[in-house]
């Protein structure tokens, strides 16, 4: 299955992420942030806001732009790709806003839409960050980028970005550490996260680099941490089966437990 990723060879895990500024950044906002109207190249499959988005919001580096933020007044994450502030005339590729509370937290994307990202999940939700591996307990799954996507999708994800090759994992595709693989040797934080991998595992969300994994901006990050994780073979992974984890119809919310992510087949 998915040969393309899960026949990784002598591939290491990336953390895509580290000191002193390499990652996606984020901001947090209250009522008193201003929100704007943003003219979107993929308007149909985006939602139109307003965003709390202005010169102040910091924007990935690189070529997707990312641009994510967390308002407290409304509970609601707002994220924007290839997002430009343009002097007052904000632009962006797409957009999504995720209620974080309430009865509509976990509602899955229309089909077929993108988001911010590739897969039409939220960005925010799934990368590492720097106060959850301190605080000792990484609680989800973590976004990870492969070089070929086939062109379909997995539950939760809703958009594929992909090609017809089907040696390449869709979008949505999760891959968990082996239980089997030893994690004594490495310093207490990294364990934090083999242990959020060995549970939650990673999931596809993007076109990028094989076997990147996300993280979030913060200048406490270390080269002994991430260093530690680029020791970490991608072939310790195995592709793992979601159906029986689904909570609802329609939501993005997972039943975890024993049997989820169902532990692959075979050795």
């Amino acid at each position: 299955m998915w040969k393309r990723a899960t026949l990784a060879g002598s591939t290491f895990l990336h953390p895509d992420f580290g000191p002193p500024s390499y990652g996606i950044p984020y901001a947090v906002v209250g009522a008193g942030h201003a929100k704007v109207s943003v003219h979107f190249t993929y308007a149909s499959e985006s939602d139109p806001g307003p965003y709390p988005f202005g010169p102040d919001i910091p924007i990935e580096s690189g070529s997707d732009r990312h641009a994510l933020v967390i308002d407290r007044s409304d509970c609601r994450l707002y994220e924007l790709f290839a997002a430009r502030w343009n002097g007052g005339i904000p632009t962006a590729g797409s957009g999504a806003i995720f209620p974080l509370g309430g009865p509509k937290a976990n509602r899955l994307r229309p089909a077929g839409w993108t988001s911010a990202d590739a897969a039409g999940l939220p960005i925010f939700a799934g990368l590492l960050r720097y106060d959850e591996v301190k605080a000792g307990f990484v609680d989800h799954a973590i976004r990870m980028t492969v070089g070929c996507t086939h062109d379909s999708y997995l539950w939760p994800a809703r958009h594929a970005a992909g090609t017809s090759d089907r040696r390449c994992p869709p979008m949505g595709a999760r891959f968990r550490l082996r239980a089997s693989f030893a994690i004594g040797r490495f310093r207490p934080s990294v364990r934090v996260v083999l242990r959020a991998m060995k549970r939650y595992g990673l999931v596809v969300a993007d076109n990028g680099s094989d076997w990147y994994f996300q993280g979030a901006v913060d200048p406490r990050w270390t080269y002994r941490f991430v260093d530690q994780l680029k020791r970490i073979p991608a072939s310790a992974f195995a592709a793992v089966d979601e159906r029986t984890c689904r909570v609802a119809r329609g939501s993005a919310a997972f039943a975890y437990g024993p049997g989820c992510p169902a532990p692959p087949s075979g050795p």
